[in-house]
């Protein structure tokens, strides 16, 4: 009997390591299972422009496109030629391959939301070709034709509102038509998205007040970290400036736009330079003739056309030289969902200084990598002093770059879009209504 006893403690034994085994090899083919389903996602985005003088949306595209093909998805990206004045340099109609994603661009033909009939005809033939639509606009009418012809195929797409939804977006550049187009697209567009995407949860507690059905989720924009592992000398910058040697520099890189708090960084920096006169601006980026000259005008009157540069629009290892130049960076903007222009200085290792109006802040300040200050003249000029006089400056720089490469990596951003793909299409193979997701509502 004892002998019998033993037999059946050593049958169960095995049982129970076969079990075990059973039970890995369920979870391997799980992941595996995961990894060949977003495999065979095939992803259409839609966004009204990839022009890099429209700033960070144009980036955060590329960006992802990247990492949502490096992590296994067909990417295609539907676009037109848009690019500011004028028009890009680029085929119509055909497929261009960049990174591993597709690009088509559509000719642009009213400035005015950037309307294209000829992405209009595109997308209604082929809207149902992919398994989602992730849509990178609203008010502007690529978004439209998108949404439309999405629903008529029964393809779940999302939206991302790229900080228009804010209350300075809806109140800024012909309020009143926003808020009637809003009634009658915008909302409608929005109610039906499987999911709504902010960058931030600052964009979308602003949101909040739209009372949108629809699910709401947040990915952080993401870098492409690879070009910031190594920058390149800060000569390469700074010998194009002779007058800049010996200085102590201070960036602002962004859209040369009201929205980007130019009219207060400009007196800030002349109250900075009564205690920190070796200090001086460089303006990278571009804006309207207009707004360029009253910028230059302002310089005149405030004394300090020997202490700011215009240093132009700069992509590539020119940007890149220019942040390994520069000793601190400031954002002060009225309203920004996320702040990319930021993340490149925190990924450069560089101290930031940002308003308190820039979705990034709260990791700014986690991470002691800057300062912050309200959308105020004064407390911005006293938030640089304190910046550039702070004993632990360069620590900060540090703590900035350990953030970026910590939280901000491309790789992070796509794996979290990934995952809202596949929460969007789970519960659209089930037949359920697109747009439930384990997420936090709004109203």
């Amino acid at each position: 009997m004892f002998h019998a006893l033993r037999i059946t403690q050593a049958k169960v034994r095995i049982t129970h390591y076969a079990l075990r085994g059973l039970k890995s090899a369920l979870r391997i083919t799980h992941y595996a299972l995961r990894i060949m389903k977003a495999m065979s996602f095939r992803v259409l985005h839609v966004i009204p422009s990839v022009s890099l003088l429209r700033g960070g949306p144009s980036v955060t595209i590329r960006v992802l496109g990247r990492g949502l093909v490096q992590a296994g998805l067909t990417v295609h990206v539907a676009t037109t030629d848009d690019h500011g004045p004028g028009h890009l340099a680029v085929p119509l109609e055909t497929p261009q391959l960049h990174d591993g994603v597709v690009y088509r661009h559509f000719r642009r033909q009213t400035k005015l939301y950037t309307a294209s009939w000829p992405l209009t005809r595109w997308l209604a033939r082929h809207s149902g070709d992919y398994d989602l639509v992730h849509i990178h606009a609203v008010f502007s009418y690529a978004s439209v034709p998108a949404a439309l012809f999405a629903a008529r195929a029964r393809v779940p797409y999302i939206v991302r509102p790229l900080g228009i939804l804010s209350r300075w977006g809806r109140q800024q550049r012909r309020p009143w038509a926003k808020k009637i187009s809003f009634q009658l697209i915008e909302r409608h567009i929005l109610q039906h998205a499987a999911a709504v995407q902010f960058s931030s949860e600052r964009e979308r507690r602003e949101a909040a007040d739209l009372k949108l059905r629809a699910p709401s989720v947040i990915v952080p924009n993401g870098l492409d970290l690879s070009a910031f592992r190594q920058l390149p000398p800060a000569s390469l910058f700074r010998s194009r400036f002779p007058a800049l040697a010996g200085r102590t520099l201070l960036l602002f890189l962004s859209r040369f736009d009201r929205v980007k708090g130019i009219d207060l960084l400009l007196p800030a920096v002349a109250r900075l330079r009564q205690q920190r006169p070796e200090v001086a601006l460089v303006l990278v980026g571009s804006g309207t003739p207009e707004y360029e000259a009253w910028m230059r005008s302002e310089i005149q009157q405030l004394g300090l056309q020997n202490d700011v540069v215009f240093a132009g629009f700069l992509e590539g290892e020119e940007k890149l030289a220019a942040l390994a130049a520069c000793d601190a960076f400031v954002l002060p903007s009225r309203s920004d969902s996320f702040g990319n222009a930021a993340l490149e200085a925190l990924a450069a290792g560089l101290p930031v200084v940002l308003s308190d109006q820039v979705g990034i802040w709260p990791d700014v300040v986690e991470a002691e990598a800057g300062l912050v200050a309200p959308c105020a003249v004064e407390p911005l000029a006293e938030a640089l002093v304190k910046l550039l006089n702070h004993p632990q400056r360069q620590r900060m720089g540090e703590n900035g770059r350990q953030l970026a490469f910590g939280r901000f990596s491309m790789e992070a951003m796509a794996a979290n879009v990934v995952q809202l793909y596949e929460q969007v299409l789970g519960r659209a193979q089930v037949g359920q209504r697109s747009g439930v997701l384990e997420t936090t509502e709004h109203g």
